[in-house]
């Protein structure tokens, strides 16, 4: 494991000068700890960058809000062997669009929604990322934020009110849909107001039917019961969203539930409150300068089907290894913009997605005729496909349209088209964090096209030979660079040799 610098840490603090700022340096100031703030921590430390994590709150969050990991975030922790610590957690085939039930289930090697509650996610990543060498700071919550054509500095009140800055190259806002840094920065975030919002808790002591998304003449309700804890969702028809400064009252939720279910549950005792309504916002810019954001600080979007904290994820797995790049110096400043245009693109469509089926899940009768007219195509094996790509992210293409290259250019590495010869199933290589040369030869024993191109980039890009599936999609191709996030960035069937991809996403090479 490798150390992290601390150029500029200061002395250990003395109890008699709590008055004296505490003056930190780091590559990158992340300011949010929750799970995009943790995993974009962890792939900073994989591709060697000095990481301080500042966060507002003492300890973790006890609140599971969100439990539903998509195929492609399992895809991405398997990469860097994060998945064994989970065990085996709960899998479920059918999700949802709208609250129409959607079998989720496209080839790749973690089909479905895995079931892991937040509070085990963050656990899991705070234990990875700290173990890498991040420097998490609880209890700091950001008041400042200064940046110059050099360095951002983050200023923020520490524990006992101590005045704590972090001086660093970039700055990223990790800190919710809420995000000081966004309010500090003065970034444009347009989009669509709140119309609409479900009120849940987690109850104990209580005994309702479990509901799956039930239509009800009053309004929407959903109620899931395990270990004696049921957690109720419930929506009035018509009603609009409340302007909130907090959480919402327990007799609240159990107003609105007995008005649409006519049933009583304020015998129960509610462990968590909170609501969540519809507004529809994202950042016209994911960087501006030294700052730059991830997860709900970038977008804002109802929570369907658990799609914001997967989006986050892979928000953070795209930008990790390229700021770390960035500040090492190999790479150019520019591969930076490169995160705007991919994850602000893929962003866009999401919440194009989530916004559409805000309108099929809470609108009221007159969302009837659509939803009538949407389950039985859903049933169209096509049109499941396209929707489960859209929700499960295995959909995803970067730089869609380019001339010249391979269909398979931009997607993700299908491993599902690999024959298994008893090697590892993810390569050490994308483990630690770097990119992949992959020889694809049906001997495996091949040197492939473009091999010795990749050696000079040895240390950022590793090199593997791989068997693949007669007649799978990588059939008939003699290589392909893989991206450190798990996208092919080139393939053997492209107009050029690899080296103009490698330059591109790897900077110069090690050695000519």
């Amino acid at each position: 494991m490798t150390e992290p610098r601390r150029a500029g840490a200061p002395a250990p603090e003395s109890p008699d000068a709590p008055d004296t700022p505490v003056l930190l340096d780091a590559d990158v100031v992340v300011i949010g700890a929750g799970p995009t703030g943790l995993m974009l921590a962890g792939e900073l430390r994989l591709g060697g960058a000095d990481v301080i994590v500042l966060e507002s709150r003492e300890t973790p969050t006890t609140e599971s809000r969100a439990s539903t990991l998509h195929a492609r975030t399992m895809e991405l922790l398997d990469d860097r062997g994060l998945l064994t610590p989970l065990g085996t957690p709960p899998s479920e085939p059918r999700g949802h669009f709208g609250g129409i039930p959607l079998d989720l289930t496209l080839p790749g090697r973690h089909p479905g929604q895995w079931k892991v509650e937040q509070t085990r996610t963050e656990a899991l990543l705070q234990e990875w990322a700290t173990g890498l060498g991040a420097d998490v700071r609880r209890g700091h919550t950001l008041r400042s934020l200064t940046v110059t054509e050099t360095y951002a500095e983050a200023g923020a009140t520490g524990p006992g009110g101590r005045d704590v800055r972090v001086r660093a190259r970039y700055a990223v806002g990790c800190d919710g849909e809420r995000s000081t840094v966004r309010a500090l920065a003065g970034a444009e975030f347009p989009g669509q107001e709140a119309r609409r919002e479900l009120l849940r808790a987690d109850v104990a002591g209580i005994d309702v039917p479990d509901r799956r998304f039930q239509r009800l003449p009053g309004g929407l309700a959903v109620a899931a019961c395990r270990n004696g804890v049921t957690r109720v969702m419930v929506h009035e028809f018509g009603r609009p969203a409340v302007a909130r400064t907090g959480e919402p009252e327990f007799a609240e939720v159990v107003d609105v539930w007995k008005r649409v279910t006519g049933e009583d549950i304020s015998g129960g005792t509610p462990l968590w409150v909170n609501s969540f309504h519809d507004a529809n916002r994202q950042l016209t810019r994911y960087r501006d300068g030294r700052v730059l954001w991830a997860g709900d600080a970038a977008h804002q979007q109802m929570p369907i089907g658990g799609q914001a904290l997967n989006l986050g994820l892979q928000d953070a797995v795209n930008l990790g290894w390229k700021l770390a790049a960035v500040v090492r110096g190999t790479a150019p400043d520019g591969l930076l913009d490169t995160y705007h245009d991919e994850r602000h693109a893929v962003g866009r469509q999401v919440l194009g997605n989530i916004r559409a089926q805000a309108l099929l899940l809470l609108g009221g009768p007159e969302a009837e005729p659509v939803r009538s007219l949407l389950g039985p195509l859903i049933a169209l094996d096509d049109v499941r496909a396209h929707l489960a790509g859209k929700v499960s992210g295995l959909d995803i293409r970067y730089g869609a349209g380019a001339a010249d290259v391979h269909p398979l250019t931009g997607t993700r590495l299908p491993r599902t088209a690999l024959v298994d010869d008893g090697r590892e199933a993810v390569d050490p290589s994308l483990r630690a964090g770097q990119g992949l040369f992959l020889t694809l030869d049906p001997s495996g024993t091949g040197p492939g096209t473009g091999a010795a191109a990749a050696a000079a980039w040895a240390g950022r890009v590793g090199t593997a030979v791989a068997r693949p599936v007669p007649g799978g999609v990588l059939d008939g191709l003699d290589a392909v660079l893989v991206r450190p996030d798990g996208y092919l960035a080139w393939t053997s069937a492209d107009g050029a040799g690899p080296e103009a991809a490698l330059h591109r996403w790897f900077g110069a090479p090690t050695h000519l």
